[in-house]
């Protein structure tokens, strides 16, 4: 391999030659393939992190390519895993580095194999309580993990270095209330936003990896690309009655698995988990043949009942598409999967 790949990298006095093997001998897991994950994973690929765990859920749709830079219209056509249609763009990119991708939800019952080997883990989620989830992995190893969130113009990136400074439970004690927060149903988001949130969690990962993150006081930078305003605040001190760091309470990680409803953001859809880790997806096709136009990519079935579409997953989970409804889509599971 041509050694001029990371020279310019190298010239940055930050980095430099030992930052760089420091680089290629780390081992990050990044949790979502989507927004914030395709950016934060292009960006560490192209750096040369040598090992990346890549792990998601969802499949690649029309209404990802305004932000989900690794992903092209053959993906969404074909409906691709995301993590599957990143991991081919990503050895384009640089066959150097070892990825290693998992097709499956992030669950209590997971999450630790996805996690407990790695250096650092990066946020590329779109909802609260995984984050909660990946706190008390993270915590619980003491694995620094780096934070990101973004809706409309807005973005936050913040990271959490276990047993130096506050977890997450520390800044937030508890998930927002459902409602309490805004969605991209309602906010939309930008491209821009996403790319600028991503990448301030790529440098608070490299920093990281190459062990020059101290730099004083924890900090949560935040912006608003539209008003073109940057703020960087001086995170809270550690809370001697967290639950979390403080108490060592992983209420997140050691939840007992049941059926998960999540209403998936601005795609009229609700998925459901089941509690048991994997689908007979034989069974079902065979039950569903007579009442439903069904298609396989190899990666899932898809079957279409009535008005509604079912995405069936061999992990055990179904994505009703058609309703935003949690109490409708529970119907549909229970009537025609059951539960």
């Amino acid at each position: 391999m041509d050694n001029s790949r990371y020279s310019r990298q190298e010239l940055f006095a930050p980095i430099g030659k030992e930052g760089q093997k420091k680089l290629k001998n780390a081992r990050v897991a990044v949790l979502g393939a989507g927004a914030l994950g395709t950016v934060i994973l292009n960006n560490l690929v192209r750096a040369g992190v040598g090992f990346i765990r890549l792990v998601d859920r969802d499949y690649v749709e029309m209404s990802n390519l305004n932000r989900q830079i690794l992903f092209d219209e053959d993906d969404a056509r074909e409906m691709l895993p995301k993590v599957e249609a990143a991991k081919r763009k990503l050895k384009k990119i640089n066959s150097e580095v070892v990825l290693e991708s998992f097709f499956s939800d992030i669950t209590s019952s997971n999450i630790e194999s996805f996690t407990k080997d790695v250096d650092l883990i990066m946020d590329g989620t779109d909802n609260f309580e995984l984050r909660f989830l990946i706190n008390d992995v993270a915590v619980k190893y003491s694995i620094p993990w780096v934070y990101g969130a973004c809706i409309g113009s807005q973005g936050i990136a913040y990271s959490v270095i276990p047993q130096e400074g506050p977890c997450l439970r520390c800044l937030t004690p508890n998930p927002p209330a459902q409602g309490k927060t805004p969605t991209c149903d309602l906010a939309g988001i930008l491209g821009a936003t996403v790319s600028i949130t991503a990448s301030l969690q790529t440098i608070e990962a490299m920093k990281i990896l190459i062990g020059n993150n101290d730099d004083g006081e924890r900090k949560m930078t935040s912006f608003d690309v539209w008003t073109g305003s940057f703020n960087s605040l001086n995170t809270i001190e550690k809370r001697e009655e967290c639950l979390c760091c403080s108490k060592r309470n992983f209420e997140f990680l050691d939840a007992i698995s049941s059926y998960q409803v999540t209403s998936l953001c601005g795609r009229n859809a609700v998925q459901i988990s089941a509690p048991k880790s994997s689908m007979e997806i034989e069974q079902v096709r065979e039950s569903l043949k007579s009442i439903a136009q069904i298609s396989d990519n190899g990666f899932f079935i898809s079957a279409q009942i009535e008005s509604y579409e079912f995405v069936i997953f061999p992990d055990g989970r179904v994505v009703i598409k058609g309703t935003s409804e949690p109490s409708v889509a529970r119907m549909l599971y229970a009537k025609y999967i059951g539960m």
